[in-house]
């Protein structure tokens, strides 16, 4: 019972508050694709947008299954925002 309470205390996605003991659950009910992770738990999909918890997925993702972390395929990346050079936002005649 203590590992169990302790899995829920140890947060693996911090933008959108999923623990550890909901993701080897997801994976235990037969979640075992990271892009099926990703939607069903909406990890990755929070502001660092995977940056902090997608290493962290596949490293448990790969325990769970007993797959090597090359044979897992990452998820797909689509950062919500993009950078723009200023010259977008002034205009042609202000460029100079």
């Amino acid at each position: 019972m203590k590992e169990k309470q302790d899995k829920k205390n140890v947060i693996i996605c911090r933008c959108q508050d999923i623990s550890l003991d909901e993701v080897e659950a997801a994976i235990e009910a037969g979640v075992t694709h990271p892009e099926q992770l990703k939607r069903y738990l909406h990890i990755g999909m929070g502001s660092c947008q995977g940056r902090t918890c997608s290493t962290l997925v596949l490293r448990i993702l790969a325990n769970k299954t007993g797959k090597r972390m090359n044979e897992i395929q990452s998820t797909s990346k689509r950062p919500p925002l993009v950078t723009m050079p200023m010259k977008e936002f002034l205009g042609a005649e202000d460029e100079k």
